[in-house]
């Protein structure tokens, strides 16, 4: 369910944020704990079995407690979708930058934001651009704010390549090989956000985009690359790296596309790890839409 913004100003927008920061770090959306409850019930292994059993309960406590779910909170990727006849008489940027330092305080949050050589620790959750923010636009004068909190283990895993337009072929076999090269180490069970196409940076930000999408049941087809969504995420499973990497039928819970047009000479492919927790929330301001 998503936040409601009351009124634009400042601190509103600043609550909102911390708001929506807590939501995210303390419970997961409904789609994926579905997808837990569905790799749970079907897992034959008991050991894989037993650890997503783990991972459900440990989602229950943190949010009976509103603690966060896992020690790496993450660092904080906002998508701001803005109407294109909202009219703003405030910092929006600043607005989201003080609800991130709120939430660090308040919630609290473990200041995970560094300066990338001398690793000086920001302990607010703030730094050269971080927060992340990618601002998109659209009619109408609302204004949504998504968070997807992303911790390192996962990112870590993710990968980015750059294939030539007859490597069609190849591109399932490099996202399964990203995944068997990752084993363990990004929590598994994980979702994918693959990227097709743009440009080099364009298709990362499309990977990372898909990890908003729906975690769908695999037996219920909802979109345009239903076949090859499920083709790649079986031969993932067929792994058996499993839950934690321990092994079980589970490696992957879903596998998200987005694509965009690219140059027609390049086709870059962008694999986006997320682990279990696969963390965001929404804060939606309705100022009417023509």
């Amino acid at each position: 369910m998503d936040v409601k913004i009351k009124e634009l100003s400042f601190e509103a927008v600043s609550e909102a944020v911390a708001d929506i920061l807590r939501i995210s770090e303390t419970t997961l959306p409904e789609d994926t704990i579905n997808a837990l409850n569905r790799a749970a019930e079907t897992e034959s292994d008991p050991i894989a079995k037993a650890q997503l059993e783990a991972i459900l309960k440990n989602i229950e406590i943190a949010g009976a407690k509103s603690v966060p779910i896992c020690q790496d909170t993450g660092i904080f990727i906002f998508f701001v979708e803005i109407g294109r006849e909202l009219c703003l008489n405030f910092d929006l940027e600043g607005a989201v930058r003080d609800g991130c330092a709120k939430a660090t305080a308040q919630i609290p949050l473990r200041p995970n934001v560094v300066d990338p050589l001398t690793r000086h620790n920001t302990q607010n959750n703030l730094g050269d651009g971080l927060p992340e923010i990618n601002w998109t636009f659209a009619p109408g004068k609302n204004l949504k704010i998504t968070v997807a909190p992303k911790g390192a283990g996962s990112e870590n895993m993710s990968v980015l390549k750059m294939f030539t337009p007859t490597e069609i072929p190849k591109i399932k076999e490099f996202i399964v090989k990203t995944v068997m090269d990752a084993g363990g180490k990004p929590c598994p069970p994980v979702i994918l956000g693959i990227g097709i196409g743009g440009s080099f940076n364009q298709s990362a930000k499309l990977a990372k985009e898909a990890l908003l999408e729906d975690l769908r049941d695999p037996n219920n087809p909802d979109s345009g690359y239903d076949d090859y969504e499920k083709e790649i995420l079986d031969a993932i499973n067929a792994l058996g790296i499993g839950c934690m990497g321990l092994g079980g039928d589970t490696t992957a819970l879903s596998v998200r596309i987005k694509k965009a047009s690219c140059h027609t000479a390049s086709l870059p492919v962008a694999v986006n790890i997320q682990c279990w927790a696969n963390r965001h929330a929404s804060a939606v301001y309705e100022g009417g839409n023509r």
